[in-house]
């Protein structure tokens, strides 16, 4: 089984308009407006290009501040510090770790194979993020590969992201699981013929993976 695992909101942290009401109190003074504008930073097509690796971050800045009429000097300190912002979820985290081991000890009593398990990861991430998580946290060397979004110029839900990934591991997709928060992307992998889980939590994952290992 390929178990391919998204990273914000599942692995790490990740809290947007908690963020743009800590950098512009002003605009983002109730959990309505901090969403709302969470919703115009973060969903806007400037933001989906620099997750997909087509606007650098100084471009981002500065157009997401024209637009929305924000302080400038603020929207700069918040991006540039998303990635040490972006959390290890220690339960996830933890749930991860008894995958990893779960494999380690399969390959020791040569359990290895066609079944074997494996961990992958599909996150839509600017590369910048992404290279700071990479040296930041070890269990990253967990997983048997991955992609970041901003590394492929391809984000999810699309389906070319989730073939790159395929493709580049040889995954079956009947053998493949698919994790996000996201239940878009998590119907674009079943689209794929993958098998998909909605996020929701780290207690409520461990249960649906210990059905689906089993099976």
């Amino acid at each position: 089984m390929n178990v391919v695992f998204d990273f914000g909101a599942v692995l790490f942290t990740w809290r947007p308009a908690a963020l743009l009401a800590h950098s512009f109190p002003q605009r983002a003074s109730t959990p309505q407006q901090g969403a709302h504008l969470a919703q115009t930073v973060f969903g806007h097509e400037d933001w989906h290009n620099f997750d997909r690796g087509l606007l650098s971050m100084a471009t981002v800045i500065e157009r997401t501040a024209a637009r929305l009429d924000l302080d400038r000097g603020a929207l700069t300190e918040l991006v540039h510090g998303i990635g040490d912002r972006l959390l290890p979820i220690d339960d996830t985290v933890a749930l991860l770790a008894q995958l990893h081991s779960l494999r380690q000890s399969a390959g020791r009593d040569g359990q290895g194979g066609d079944e074997a398990l494996k961990l992958y990861y599909l996150s839509n991430m600017p590369a910048p993020y992404a290279r700071t998580l990479e040296q930041k946290h070890s269990f990253l060397q967990w997983f048997d590969g991955g992609i970041f979004s901003g590394d492929v110029q391809h984000i999810k839900p699309e389906p070319a992201i989730y073939r790159l990934l395929q493709t580049r591991y040889a995954l079956e997709p009947a053998q493949t699981l698919f994790i996000d928060d996201l239940p878009g992307n998590v119907e674009a992998a079943r689209g794929l013929g993958w098998n998909g889980i909605h996020f929701e939590s780290a207690p409520q994952l461990q249960a649906q993976l210990a059905h689906l290992l089993r099976s």
